[in-house]
């Protein structure tokens, strides 16, 4: 594949646009489900929680959060206008019931008060960090007191076998994150790595290796 079109892929999956977008969103939702599961049921939600996410593309797991807990609120921030879209229209009835609220962001300041949240969550978004320090203490101001966050991401020996992530990607291993998250205010109370099957462009099934890092403020 040419350098052009790698960069493509790689931009799409940082910033979703037009009908490609559209096909990467839907893809990734069904390839990531498992990751997006593991670090919805590590934030523990319970009745009456407030939760976060950044980056969540197409929204389509958005039901199962709901399933977790009664009478919860979820907000959710894109970058992608393609994305924040899509997952207003896949969630409509959620946003029509005031339990979903979908918003564009810059990727580095979050728009909301502090101690707003309980719970925080993010898949496969910390390889597009602008200023990943700074947006962590974003997140840590918007938490409440004991609230907290699930990063969860694909090991960088796994994600360096894609070409395309050459561009636009600054890949993690779970010791990199963890010195990242060091430099914060937050506690780690958890670290999980677990390997699932996954296909490749060609089709086989291959080994993904991920981790999930629980943190409270």
């Amino acid at each position: 594949m040419k350098q052009e079109e790698l960069q493509a892929i790689a931009s799409q999956f940082k910033h979703p646009t037009g009908e490609k977008g559209i096909e990467m969103a839907n893809m990734m939702n069904e390839t990531n489900i498992n990751m997006t599961h593991h670090s919805i049921q590590n934030l523990h939600i319970e009745e009456a929680n407030t939760i976060l996410e950044l980056g969540h593309g197409n929204a389509g797991h958005v039901e199962f959060i709901f399933e977790q807990a009664e009478n919860i609120k979820y907000y959710g921030l894109e970058m992608s206008e393609l994305m924040f879209q899509e997952a207003r229209q896949i969630n409509r009835n959620y946003v029509s019931q005031k339990q979903a609220f979908f918003s564009i962001y810059d990727g580095n300041l979050i728009p909301f008060e502090e101690n707003l949240f309980n719970k925080v969550f993010t898949v496969n978004t910390i390889y597009f960090w602008q200023e990943p320090e700074k947006l962590l203490s974003e997140i840590y101001r918007v938490l409440q007191p004991k609230g907290i966050l699930c990063i969860t991401f694909a090991e960088e020996s796994f994600m360096k076998q894609l070409p395309f992530t050459q561009f636009e990607f600054e890949l993690y291993s779970t010791e990199k994150a963890e010195i990242l998250i060091e430099k914060t205010s937050f506690k780690i109370i958890n670290k999980e790595t677990l390997t699932e099957k996954v296909k490749s462009k060609t089709g086989e099934l291959v080994d993904r290796a991920f981790t999930t890092f629980v943190l409270e403020k």
